[in-house]
């Protein structure tokens, strides 16, 4: 039996032609959609949690000591306080 012969026009590979139509009233969750400032600041590691790059690394750093510039050149994970909020802004990472 070939695929044009169900009227439908859809491919069903398992053979049953009613598993290719889904039910007319059948909802769907929307997608989410993924912080586009969020995904260049934020990642996730393989254990799910989230990293990110410390702030006043920019400008202004002959007045910072090279120890402190050290330091703020690690990266860090986001504090359990901001985890929720983050981790909502980058669903897919």
């Amino acid at each position: 039996m070939d695929g044009a012969s169900r009227g439908q026009g859809e491919l069903c590979l398992t053979g049953d032609p009613e598993e290719a139509i889904p039910p007319p009233n059948e909802k769907k969750m929307p997608k989410l959609k993924t912080h586009t400032g969020a995904k260049k600041r934020f990642s996730k590691t393989g254990t799910g949690k989230i990293k990110r790059h410390q702030t006043k690394t920019r400008h202004i750093l002959t007045s910072k000591s090279p120890k402190v510039k050290r330091k703020l050149g690690k990266t860090l994970m986001v504090s359990d306080g901001d985890y929720k909020k983050v981790a909502r802004m980058i669903p897919y990472a």
